[in-house]
């Protein structure tokens, strides 16, 4: 058993998988003995992720804030905090804040034992993203 009493250090995402700011807080990092990731991760009103998808599926549980998110093909859905959104294996989606919300969720993700966690797709864009304030 490990112990970590200092806090992990919080990282912006690359802007090839997001439009906007996001910041993500490492809880759990995939290596050599557990292929599990855990991310406390921050969206900024109006960020969200590129489309992208998981070998191996996400679980993800909104703590803070009201967001968007989208699986291919389907509807553009609200999540609030409390939510918990299960994604299943190489379900493409993506998922961000409102445009005016800031949305927090922790992202829970096995990666495939090649080491794959996600597999990034196009942009979302303005066009696909609402631009009217959600309830």
């Amino acid at each position: 058993m490990l112990i970590h009493r200092d806090p992990p250090a919080t990282y912006t995402a690359a802007p090839e998988w997001v439009t906007g700011t996001v910041h993500a807080t490492p809880i759990a990092v995939a290596g050599p003995t557990s292929r599990l990731r855990i991310d406390d991760v921050r969206f900024e009103p109006g960020s969200r992720t590129h489309w992208h998808r998981h070998p191996e599926g996400q679980v993800l549980h909104i703590t803070e804030g009201t967001g968007l998110m989208q699986r291919r093909g389907g509807p553009v859905e609200v999540v609030r905090a409390g939510d918990r959104v299960v994604i299943a294996p190489g379900e493409w989606h993506w998922h961000g804040a409102g445009p005016t919300t800031s949305m927090t969720h922790l992202a829970v993700l096995t990666a495939a034992e090649d080491g794959t966690e996600a597999e990034r797709g196009e942009p979302v864009t303005d066009a696909g993203y609402p631009a009217e304030p959600i309830v």
